[in-house]
């Protein structure tokens, strides 16, 4: 029996074994963490039923790769979906901007820019491709088909918040994937997505899939240009098949012989990180019980979106807490990468009681901070061009990120569907 290691443990990698094992191989994840999931993953409190995600997460119903998946592993009764509300920021108030009815009443565009409004996002929706679009910005085409007004209220906010200093380079694929994929209604697994890393964890063992958790690898090497020996904390394994789910630059460190040339193509794809802090309260945060709010930076607001996690789900799955994410896309030098938690509490305080007036610290249960210095691609004109390939310099290693989605946005569903496309390569290189 061929034998394949998979080396890290979030959606791409507990995917990749599973597609690898029914193809009959005997695969081995090797994972530093404790537990499987990634950037997707969560914890548990003791004090609730469900776990929650470090950053949040839910799936569309159009994600139809990890939907599937689901189905397979028998788990899709345990997946449901819901409507929360999400809104943006005009003039000093909050609307919701999420369907056809609410733009039709949203007090900021004319009769006249609705109709627009509507008109172009049917064409990226419906009729356009993302190839051609490649090679124009986002914020070039959004400002030409939309106009002056619509930009400035809904999609340059957005763009400075995800992408900061980069918005004006993002390529128009990258906004036409947006569109094109996402839906109003949101998923969930019962328990929180921890929950479904953990059942996926248990499908793989039963198949014979070996997990080890805690366990760093620290180099990959080929063996004769055919077998690949990797290194476990002083310890050498022989694969037939090694596929990496790690970051690029991750990848670097544990390959050092790889080419200067190679090196330089991952140098030239560039990503920043995420700051999320969790908080957990005696009192819901929103009066109007939204969920998912659009903060714009140029309104003084010191971080990207306030997520009010129980606007989602039921504060009963938490111990009848009111949980609420305030997190933001940042580069990994950025001051929040170093301010302790208390500090980015003190300095997240006033936006609180801007959204709710009667908030006070003392409403603050406990909080969580977590950070990740790799947590979104930023893809450029023709990013297309400048793509790692699975296939890297060394024989039968592959390599499988998040950078390579586009130009689909990172994601579970994306990471599934990477593999799904990719399978037959890794079988196929010897």
């Amino acid at each position: 029996m061929k034998k394949a290691a998979i080396i890290g443990a979030g959606m791409g990698g507990l995917s990749a074994a599973h597609q690898l094992v029914k193809h009959g191989y005997e695969v081995t994840i090797f994972e530093r963490g404790e537990k499987a999931g990634g950037l997707a993953g969560g914890f548990f409190n003791p004090e609730w039923d469900w776990s929650v995600e470090y950053f949040y997460h839910h799936w569309f119903k159009s994600d139809k790769a990890v939907l599937k998946l689901i189905k397979e592993l028998g788990l899709q009764r345990q997946v449901h979906f819901y409507h929360p509300k999400t809104v943006m920021y005009h003039q000093g108030k909050f609307f919701p901007l999420d369907s056809v009815g609410a733009v039709l009443t949203f007090p900021g565009f004319s009769f006249i820019e609705k109709m627009r409004f509507g008109l172009v996002t049917a064409y990226i929706r419906f009729l356009a491709r993302w190839q051609p679009l490649e090679k124009y910005t986002a914020h070039e085409w959004l400002l030409k088909y939309y106009g002056e007004k619509i930009y400035r209220i809904n999609f340059e906010p957005m763009l400075k918040g995800k992408f900061g200093e980069y918005y004006k380079d993002i390529p128009m694929s990258w906004f036409w994937a947006r569109f094109k994929a996402r839906s109003s209604d949101l998923g969930t697994f019962d328990g929180g997505f921890q929950a479904f890393f953990d059942s996926f964890v248990s499908k793989l063992r039963d198949l014979g899939v070996k997990i080890q958790f805690n366990k760093s690898v620290e180099s990959i090497r080929s063996k004769n240009g055919e077998s690949v020996i990797v290194n476990v904390e002083g310890q050498e394994y022989i694969f037939d098949k090694v596929v990496v789910t790690s970051s690029p630059a991750a990848f670097l460190k544990l390959a050092p012989q790889l080419p200067e040339e190679y090196k330089q193509k991952v140098f030239g794809n560039k990503s920043i990180g995420a700051v999320v802090l969790l908080l957990s309260m005696k009192h819901p945060l929103s009066r109007e019980k939204y969920y998912w709010y659009n903060l714009p930076k140029s309104a003084e607001y010191p971080f990207l979106s306030l997520v009010e996690h129980t606007n989602f789900l039921d504060p009963s799955h938490f111990g009848g807490e009111y949980l609420v994410y305030c997190g933001d896309y940042l580069p990994p030098e950025h001051e929040y990468f170093s301010l302790t938690k208390e500090q980015l509490i003190e300095r997240f305080i006033p936006s609180l009681k801007r959204i709710n007036p009667q908030f006070d610290r003392s409403w603050i249960r406990s909080s969580w901070l977590f950070r990740q210095p790799y947590a979104q691609p930023i893809p450029e004109l023709n990013q297309s061009k400048r793509l790692l390939d699975i296939i890297t310099p060394i024989p039968n290693v592959f390599l499988i990120t998040m950078s390579q989605v586009y130009p689909w946005d990172r994601g579970t569903n994306y990471a599934v569907d990477m593999v799904n496309n990719s399978i037959q390569t890794i079988l196929g290189e010897s």
